[in-house]
């Protein structure tokens, strides 16, 4: 099977961010005399949806460090996310392939974090099959290790996946019932009351002790430029639940990439053993959540993120259709 679609915008360019040298002189100052050494060379990351700082700074002393900044006046919610993220990976398993916190501080008005700097790039796509494989092989890695979280993750209240799911991730259901207007899909048209039974399983598929990413997409992995292994980034949005729902959410990209998403989901450990009707409802649900997101209208993030959550719900709905014969109908 060939390509099936490909993002208008490369992952690693959705970006829009300020420079280094756009900070405040203050909170520069006050980073560098955290970091013990003064910045010699900085790059803002390209990959992303918010437009806080993130990039990788250089130092004197010959140190690479990964830097988040936002400003508490009006970014209070990225400061609030880069928090948690802290305190998630800071508890995450060793076993677990993701870059550690250094420490975080607040200065010039400006919440900031810094993490172990990976020297990787994100995957481009379509998906080459060893950098999916790394990237599937890193979640598994990761999912044993959440099988059984450490008591300091337990202790952070992570929501359950299947509550956030009914909450969220209910927009079929929503169009059905006239609360939503209709979606322009033509397969979604002929098919919404499938797509809206289908999705209201899937609180219940995805019910589980685990703690998953909740957010696992080809943008929030790094590929490793010395191993080849990946790493998996922004842990802002772990819940409990079923580990299976990450995988899928993964491998949307990976369908449209024209692999065979299906054989490589159940393939994989989170995937064996779960019913072919669990990942029907999964991208059932995926695909109406970002569908809805994409026709929300403007958004102040990255002017990229409407055409991402429209792209992923249609790759995720086209997947659906493939596995339900819907596409010769």
């Amino acid at each position: 099977m060939g390509v099936i679609s490909l993002p208008e915008v490369p992952y690693g360019a959705t970006a829009v961010r300020p420079a280094w040298a756009d900070l405040p002189a203050e909170l520069r100052a006050a980073i560098a005399a955290r970091l013990g050494s003064p910045v010699t060379w900085a790059t803002s990351a390209g990959g992303g949806f918010t437009r806080g700082f993130a990039g990788v700074v250089d130092t004197a002393s010959g140190e690479r460090f990964f830097l988040k900044a936002a400003a508490l006046a009006h970014e209070r919610h990225l400061a609030d996310w880069q928090y948690r993220e802290v305190a998630i990976t800071g508890a995450l398993p060793p076993a677990v392939p993701a870059a550690r916190p250094r420490w975080s501080l607040t200065a010039a008005g400006y919440y900031v974090t810094c993490l172990d700097a990976v020297d990787g790039t994100v995957p481009q796509l379509p998906w080459s099959p060893t950098h999916l494989r790394a990237a599937l092989d890193a979640w598994a890695t990761a999912a044993d290790a959440l099988a059984d979280p450490p008591a300091e993750l337990l202790a952070m209240d992570l929501p359950p996946l299947s509550r956030l799911l009914e909450r969220e991730l209910s927009s079929w259901t929503d169009v059905v019932a006239g609360l939503e207007p209709k979606p322009s899909s033509s397969i979604a048209l002929r098919h919404l009351p499938e797509l809206a039974a289908s999705e209201q399983l899937t609180p219940g598929f995805c019910e589980g002790s685990n703690v998953i990413h909740g957010d696992l997409r080809v943008d929030n992995i790094m590929i490793d430029s010395s191993t080849g292994a990946a790493w998996i980034c922004d842990w802002t949005w772990c819940a409990r639940g079923a580990a299976f729902f990450d995988t899928a959410s993964l491998l949307v990209s990976a369908h449209a990439s024209g692999l065979d998403a299906s054989s490589l989901f159940f393939e994989h450990p989170t995937g064996r053993n779960v019913p072919p009707e669990a990942l029907d409802a999964v991208l059932a649900s995926l695909s109406g959540y970002w569908l809805a997101r994409a026709a929300s209208g403007p958004s102040s993030a990255s002017p990229y993120i409407r055409g991402h959550q429209r792209w992923s719900g249609n790759m995720a709905l086209h997947w659906l259709a493939t596995r339900r014969g819907w596409l010769t109908t």
